[in-house]
């Protein structure tokens, strides 16, 4: 029977401080790049085909490289590999910065995605490690903490382009800043061996010589529950693209603000998420993660409907924050059922979902893109409150109660 931890010891605190610095240095990284992505476009005159199919690089590395996620958790820990991805992503960046021909920019983006599907598998789980340690969930912390990174890097952006500093000078601060914080981390991170029992399989249950035919129904249980669990973090992963491609979008055409007015479209979207992701584990632990990711749903559903349905300025702008808040706690919780999934190899779980949720930001762009060539953007936006729908039908494979650690 599982049960919380009656105390949590000073070297929990510190893995947990370390998980937290490594999330917000991976949300930082990536952003110290974003607002520079025009000059990169400038420089290279690259027309938008063009552009969209060098942006698009980062995922594809991504896809490429994340199914190794699990070997490499399993060969050297979760810390090491987290750690290591962190410094070549960031590496990566800088290699894409200076880089002299296009050919070696695209090279750039496609190594820096792989290494950051990497770091995202592997912190998640040293991060899951540490919530097994609490016995409580605080994995919904950790991403709001790179919510809170993302801004930092972003801010950097602003400021290194304030000073006229090169792209390569400025993504060289932000690599040997962000390099020395990974580093640090890695010395308060769980050691690999014991303390990591948490990415054993779950086996409690299961027989120790399970018959050939309960054997196939274990697997083709497991593998609905991935499924599902994959519609879930793709539904919070799509609901994110809505707001960083479209929302300025469709306030700007389609309502009319101005440019600077339509940014508050993507801002309400993860201003809310950082909110509901603060507020997430104590909701978790209440509630469980399927009320949670219900409730998520329905605002999600509500929030985006009504304003699609009755479209407004002020309306959509709350939409975009329902939907922020809605999502905030999708994938954490994927993440953490997919991790413990009985019958499969440490980290196999984790990195299978975490895979195939990237397939979500290369599939929303162009089916929303297609929907709103022939029927608008309003209608192309529908995809939101959609995939709530999908996050309720599938939401029964989440926990109703959050899990306790076994002592």
């Amino acid at each position: 029977m599982s049960v919380a931890p009656t105390s949590i010891d000073s070297a929990d605190r510190r893995a947990r401080g370390a998980v937290s610095a490594l999330f917000l240095t991976n949300g930082a990284l990536f952003a110290n790049m974003a607002p520079r992505l025009p000059e990169l476009k400038d420089t290279f005159g690259l027309g938008e085909a063009a552009y969209g199919f060098l942006v698009i690089a980062w995922p594809v590395g991504a896809i490429i490289a994340g199914l190794a996620s699990g070997w490499l958790i399993r060969r050297f820990g979760s810390a090491l590999v987290a750690v290591a991805g962190t410094m070549l992503t960031g590496a990566a960046l800088l290699g894409a910065g200076s880089a002299p021909s296009l050919a070696l920019l695209a090279t750039g983006f496609l190594f820096g995605g792989a290494m950051d599907a990497i770091t995202d598998v592997a912190q998640n789980s040293h991060g899951l490690l540490v919530q097994r340690r609490y016995g409580r969930s605080i994995l919904n912390s950790f991403h709001a903490l790179w919510s809170v990174g993302a801004v930092l890097g972003g801010s950097m952006a602003a400021g290194a382009m304030a000073l006229n500093l090169s792209l390569s000078v400025h993504l060289g601060i932000s690599l040997l800043i962000f390099a020395v914080v990974a580093l640090t981390a890695l010395k308060f991170c769980l050691p690999m061996g014991k303390p990591q029992a948490g990415l054993e399989e779950v086996s409690e249950d299961r027989p120790a010589d399970p018959s050939p035919g309960t054997a196939r129904t274990a697997r083709n249980h497991t593998l609905w529950i991935m499924v599902a669990l994959v519609l879930i973090s793709t539904a919070g992963v799509m609901t994110e693209d809505a707001g960083n491609s479209w929302a300025a979008l469709y306030l700007a055409d389609s309502l009319g603000t101005s440019a600077s007015f339509a940014a508050l479209g993507y801002i309400s979207l993860v201003g809310a998420q950082f909110v509901g992701r603060i507020l997430g584990d104590g909701m978790v632990d209440r509630f469980g993660q399927r009320l949670v990711a219900q409730m998520g749903a329905v605002c999600l559903i509500l929030g985006m409907g009504l304003a699609l349905a009755f479209p407004s300025v002020p309306g959509s702008v709350l939409g975009f924050a329902a939907a922020g808040f809605g999502v905030a706690t999708l994938v954490p919780a994927a993440m953490e059922h997919a991790d413990r999934l009985p019958g499969l190899a440490p980290g196999t779980g984790l990195s299978v979902v975490s895979w195939l949720m990237r397939l979500g930001f290369l599939i929303s762009p162009p089916l929303v893109g297609f929907v709103a060539e022939g029927w608008g953007l309003r209608a192309g936006l529908l995809l939101v409150p959609l995939v709530g729908v999908i996050v309720l039908l599938c939401s029964p494979v989440l926990r109703a109660k959050a899990p306790r650690q076994q002592l």
